[in-house]
């Protein structure tokens, strides 16, 4: 995949309200203004790749237990210089849950965010504050196959009732401003059979 593809992608995308709407805006400018935005080279903004993972009866979630932020969150990463977030989006779910089969629900990007990411220490390394400009991806996986957690970036996985991560993170503007909107959008999907 190239950065015009990508491009045609985001542009494609229908945004589901009015903060994804800003989000995309913000996204398509970046894209075009900023340099190094699919690499951490770029210390304000880089994009990244996360997936609302589902099992096939739609009743339940996939969630691990972030180190860095030390809450219940979806899976995903950076894109580190890959143009193709859906790859990346993947890539991720294997590494972070030890699974090696997902199915992608959507024809293509399911949600997009602008994330704000506090100043922290990964690695022994300081980071300083900075955007993380995020598509997201609806995929299917098997909730009977064995979970394994990557130690250095999650302390735990689990199969979760999708209503359960309100209570399960801690993080108040993730649960307001992106699990509430993915898990509208997926009840929409499931109730018009589309998935």
């Amino acid at each position: 995949m190239d950065k015009e593809t990508l491009r045609k992608q985001i542009q494609g995308f229908i945004p589901f309200n009015k903060e994804e709407e800003k989000d995309k805006e913000l996204i398509l400018r970046c894209l075009d203004k900023e340099e190094d935005v699919f690499s951490r080279k770029n210390p304000l903004v880089h994009f990244t790749a996360s997936s609302w993972i589902i099992n096939k009866s739609r009743d339940k979630v996939l969630l691990c237990f972030h180190n860095i932020y030390n809450s219940w969150s979806w899976l995903g990463g950076h894109c580190d210089n890959e143009i193709d977030c859906l790859k990346v989006a993947i890539k991720e779910a294997k590494e972070e849950s030890g699974l090696d089969e997902f199915r992608c629900l959507t024809d293509g990007i399911f949600s997009m965010e602008s994330l704000c990411v506090n100043s922290h220490i990964k690695k022994g390394e300081n980071i300083s504050s900075h955007i993380h400009i995020n598509l997201t991806y609806l995929l299917e996986a098997d909730d009977t196959k064995p979970l394994k957690v990557k130690e250095d970036e999650n302390k735990g996985l689990m199969w979760a009732p999708i209503e359960d991560i309100y209570k399960l993170s801690n993080e108040p503007w993730f649960i307001e401003h992106v699990y509430k909107k993915l898990n509208e959008k997926l009840y929409k999907l499931i109730k018009e059979n589309k998935i």
